[in-house]
């Protein structure tokens, strides 16, 4: 991908929002409510602006919503474009791409994810710690620009400590005023760290593939945000990572898979998720 593509989209999209971008936000399956959280927005279809794909899955709804929260300029993409929607890389990591060009310094990238973990069952929240890239591709593979960062870009420490620990602040605080109030006690500890192993996709995984990646190291699994994560970390952005757990993997509970149990998972924890990326955003 060239410096060009993302320069385009980011003058369309300077041509209909001024204001600064200092944090973009990816909201994954189930989890787009927290947009509406956003102040003074103005929403561009992903359509309008150059180079963008049409999201065309059930829980994304496709626009790019920018404007303030908490005093701090965000760029909220409400549902990404993925890989098995038949989107080249390239145009996967176009929002993360442009989002730099904007002048973002950090990133926080969300999904929905299936747990490898029996001590982290559906409705819990997972810190990306590290991931395993199963998706049969580095979103870097072909010419490099030095404009958007090295050839050989490190991957030691892709996801940013520093906001893990914020992240891990606000969880723990948001869980104790909750239960000193008697609402929600039942979250406490909601907040896991883990690894997150990437694949392609559409296909949910085989029990086989679940036993495979469990022996890996992976604690939970998912179709997306390894390519925006490589992406923003060669362009030096800061990245945060936070899985919604929304079912264990194939053959671990004895039931099938379905997206609408993604989408139910995701809306159950809708609130205390919204909340703590709204505590990240201020003070982290």
């Amino acid at each position: 991908m060239s410096y060009e593509n993302a320069a385009r989209a980011a003058d369309y999209i300077r041509s209909k929002y001024a204001g600064d971008v200092e944090t973009a936000v990816v909201l994954g399956s189930g989890l787009g409510a927290f947009a509406e959280t956003v102040e003074n927005p103005v929403r561009i279809p992903y359509e309008d602006i150059p180079g963008f794909a049409r999201s065309t899955v059930h829980g994304h709804a496709g626009q790019l919503v920018l404007g303030v929260i908490g005093g701090v300029g965000v760029a909220v993409q409400q549902g990404r474009f993925h890989y098995y929607e038949g989107c080249e890389m390239q145009q996967v990591m176009l929002p993360v791409r442009t989002f730099g060009v904007l002048g973002a310094k950090r990133i926080i990238l969300t999904n929905a994810a299936g747990s490898l973990n029996t001590d982290m069952p559906p409705g819990s929240l997972m810190l990306i710690t590290d991931h395993l890239n199963m998706m049969g591709v580095n979103p870097l593979r072909g010419p490099n620009d030095d404009r958007l960062g090295p050839r050989f870009p490190d991957m030691t420490e892709v996801y940013d400590r520093e906001m893990q620990s914020a992240a891990e602040k606000a969880a723990t605080d948001i869980s104790r005023e909750r239960h000193e109030s008697g609402r929600d006690a039942e979250l406490q500890d909601i907040l896991h760290r883990g690894t997150y192993c990437a694949l392609s996709g559409p296909t949910y995984e085989t029990p086989a593939e679940i036993r495979l990646y469990r022996k890996l190291g992976a604690d939970a699994v998912g179709m997306s945000t390894v390519p925006e994560a490589i992406a923003a970390r060669h362009m030096g952005l800061r990245v945060l990572g936070i899985s919604c757990i929304t079912n264990f993997g194939a053959g671990m509970s004895g039931q099938n898979i379905d997206h609408e149990e993604v989408m139910e998972t995701g809306a159950r924890v809708a609130e205390f998720f919204g909340e703590l990326l709204l505590r990240i955003i201020t003070n982290s």
